[in-house]
């Protein structure tokens, strides 16, 4: 094995850490994904920055969190100036490029202030999250009466379905995201009863076969060194699956649900907020669970299998020899624990992600097949990827820590104490229904190795879960007076990470202190009365000089 010179950044959208078989799930199997972990590192406390699928990524790509690049919510943009992977990796001489989602939008009025134009090669990537985009496909093109979520949705996956034959005005919709009655009447995903139907498309048009296929496409025609985000879609609601996976499970194969009937009872109101939203109350229920999770399960299962056609095809290429591979998700899903669907809160259902890294350098040999339990964060990606591309990784920019010592055995963890998740619900319809001021729907989640604390603006007491003797974050201890330490503690690494210098990044640590001394060797002189204060050499400049003297001007007057 050599060192890696490329790297394939795989993330999946919406899958939860503990639906992999090498994560421990009952009945999801997932060989190919475990045959990954079992040649690199797989880390099992590793934590997210957002609870939603933007602000999430767009701390994966900047290697900062939320707080520190501003792109909050989804559809908020990520303002020019963020530095991103391709700006660290291109100075190192490895592309980066981009194979699938990124749900990035644009900062139109910070392009158009500086004078980028989108079409220009710098103003695509700065409008391209950095990358440089083999194909974007956000997966998403979803209709209603005020027009499409994302006009661009499946703009090339539609064109391909039109290719094959699959005819209609929304392609992605009709046969990838739908099944079909015997009368022919399409039956749309989006409404869960249907997630028991089959998609009306044929498996291999599918698309997690179509993403794969393409970043196999890219890495056809790349030249090394490369990074390649391969990003799919799924299984990211709607959540419908194409034969044979359809069939494959069914309510048995569903695990217990986590949750109690005393988190609703005195519950926080924010949570209950949650908690009382529409996909919260129809998770609530057993028939939708029974709909929707086998066929979660199902797209899973397909993730599984297009990984193994991938990983053997790279094994066959020569490909897994110089290729670090990295697989991830952006978030979790509730899927009706704690009462709740979807993903916007941060127990670990949500909050945490599976991550498996494999390095063939022979550095990792001593870490293959190992479990880390180190607390790992999404923004560790970033600075990992520019040590493995042969650089420094800037840490008054990346706020992670690379996890290349961890991969080599040269360290067991990381060196931080607590994790960081962040959510700005200003402009959900959360905030809307509780009247929420825009300054106020905001949430911080702290946590260390035994507890979560989650602070939310408002003038709200904090929730806390004591991780050790309640792993399923059943019992909310934020109001427990035997607790109130554990608080105050909690609270203070909270306070220490907002007064972290996270704005100055154009400046290094080392440039810093280089600055203390080169002002006083640059001709600035304060506070010396006499020149005889200081050494010579800073002030040989203003000695043993001559002047006409000019008291009334240069005329004398």
């Amino acid at each position: 094995m050599a060192k890696p010179r490329n790297i394939l950044f795989i993330m999946f959208d919406q899958l939860r850490w503990d639906y992999l078989g090498c994560y421990g799930h009952r009945t999801l199997k997932t060989p190919n994904i475990d045959r990954l972990a079992a040649r690199g590192v797989r880390f099992d406390r590793a934590y997210i920055q957002s609870p939603i699928c933007g602000s999430s990524r767009m701390s994966t790509y900047t290697g900062r969190y939320v707080h520190s690049h501003g792109a909050s919510w989804n559809g908020i943009p990520l303002k020019v100036g963020e530095m991103t992977l391709g700006d660290h990796l291109r100075k190192l001489g490895m592309s980066c490029n981009l194979v699938g989602k990124t749900h990035m939008r644009a900062d139109a009025e910070g392009m158009a202030r500086l004078g980028l134009e989108p079409d220009s090669l710098i103003g695509a990537r700065v409008a391209e999250c950095g990358f440089d985009v083999f194909e974007r496909d956000d997966g998403m093109l979803p209709e209603g009466p005020d027009g499409s979520y994302d006009p661009d949705g499946a703009r090339e996956y539609n064109k391909y379905l039109r290719a094959r034959g699959y005819e209609s005005d929304n392609p992605w919709h009709d046969f990838a995201n739908s099944g079909l009655d015997d009368a022919g009447n399409v039956l749309s995903g989006w409404f869960l009863k249907n997630a028991r139907e089959a998609a009306n498309i044929a498996e291999e048009d599918s698309e997690t076969p179509y993403l794969t296929g393409r970043g196999m496409a890219f890495m056809e025609q790349a030249t090394a060194p490369w990074c390649c985000h391969l990003s799919f879609i799924k299984p990211h609601w709607p959540y419908i699956v194409p034969e044979p996976y359809a069939s494959m499970y069914g309510p048995d194969d569903v695990q217990a649900v986590i949750r109690s009937d005393g988190e609703r009872q005195d519950t926080h109101p924010v949570l209950r907020a949650f908690m009382d939203t529409r996909v919260g109350e129809a998770f609530s229920r057993a028939e939708v669970r029974e709909a929707v999770i086998p066929a979660y399960m199902g797209l899973i299962k397909q993730a599984d299998d297009q990984m193994g056609r991938l990983f053997d095809w790279m094994e066959r290429t020569g490909r897994m020899e110089d290729t670090l591979i990295v697989l991830t998700s952006d978030h979790g899903d509730f899927l009706g624990d704690h009462w709740m669907g979807e993903k916007t809160f941060f127990h670990d259902t949500s909050t945490r992600v599976p991550l498996i890294v494999y390095d063939p350098s022979p550095e990792a040999d001593a870490t293959r097949g190992t479990v880390c339990d180190a607390l790992v964060e999404s923004i560790d990606l970033a600075p990992t990827f520019v040590e493995v591309a042969g650089g420094e990784p800037p840490a008054h920019i990346l706020e992670g820590e690379s996890l290349v010592p961890i991969l080599h055995g040269e360290r067991t963890g990381t060196l931080r104490d607590y994790a960081i998740c962040e959510y700005d619900y200003s402009g959900s319809p959360v905030a809307a229904k509780m009247r929420a001021p825009v300054r106020d729907a905001v949430m911080f989640c702290v946590i260390d190795r035994r507890y979560k604390l989650i602070h939310c603006e408002g003038g709200y007491r904090p929730l806390l879960f004591d991780l050790q003797e309640d792993p399923q974050e059943l019992v909310d201890l934020g109001a427990s007076a035997e607790h109130a330490g554990v608080i105050e503690d909690m609270y203070d690494k909270l306070f220490a990470w907002t007064r972290r210098p996270s704005q100055r990044t154009t400046r290094s640590e080392a440039q810093l202190m280089e600055m203390r001394q080169k002002s006083g060797r640059r001709g600035v002189v304060l506070g010396v009365y006499d020149e005889n204060d200081v050494p010579l050499e800073l002030t040989v400049r203003y000695r043993g000089r001559k002047a006409p003297d000019m008291k009334r001007g240069p005329k004398g007057g």
